[in-house]
């Protein structure tokens, strides 16, 4: 029994109808590759130290004025991490509550004797200091560490520096970490080591 080819008609319609499926398919896949694609995370464009992914956040500071210090996993690997989150957190609490007692707890003698309590209120009088991030820990000389650190701060132009007149800043900065009186202080900062924009 011989088979007989199909109709030229059924051929003709055939083939489009497959062009059509295959497309369907391919633009489907595609479709839903994009809508399940995890989204990559932005990446801070200003060196390899500030390129680590957050693990926690900073935020505004709440009712009290307590804010909350973030870390890279970068920084929380270091030994120290904890030793220098909790002064960093009690500095920037201090900065915003406008304690100058509780900051001069975590700051150096050094640089306490250079900050008079008269001056201090009056160079912090508006400042809010807010999404402070710990991006990194790094040993420094005769036992010091250096800890680089972000944060944003919003302040009067008056209050802002002079050769940087906004009331929005985004800082990045190595704080210097001097072991004080049992526990790290932030020591002097060296102006050289630190970078702003604005918000």
């Amino acid at each position: 029994m011989s088979v007989h080819p199909a109709p030229p008609s059924r051929q003709r319609w055939l083939i489009p109808v497959l062009v059509v499926v295959l497309s369907i398919t391919v633009a489907g896949g595609l479709l839903a590759r994009e809508l399940y694609r995890r989204p990559e995370s932005p990446q801070p464009a200003d060196g390899e130290a500030m390129s680590s992914p957050v693990t926690t956040s900073g935020g505004l500071p709440d009712k009290s004025g307590a804010v909350h210090v973030g870390v890279t996993p970068d920084a929380e690997s270091h030994p120290q991490d904890e030793a220098v989150r909790t002064v960093l957190q009690a500095y920037f609490e201090a900065l915003n509550k406008k304690d100058y007692d509780a900051w001069t707890e975590t700051v150096s003698e050094a640089r306490r004797s250079r900050t008079p309590e008269s001056d201090w209120h009056r160079n912090f009088q508006s400042t809010k200091d807010v999404d402070i991030l710990l991006y990194r820990i790094e040993p420094g000389a005769q036992g010091t560490l250096r800890a680089l650190v972000g944060f944003t701060s919003t302040q009067s132009i008056k209050e802002a520096p002079v050769d940087f007149p906004h009331e929005c800043i985004r800082w990045r900065l190595v704080l210097p970490m001097k072991y004080e009186h049992g526990s790290y202080r932030i020591d002097t900062v060296d102006g050289n080591a630190t970078e702003h924009d604005q918000c």
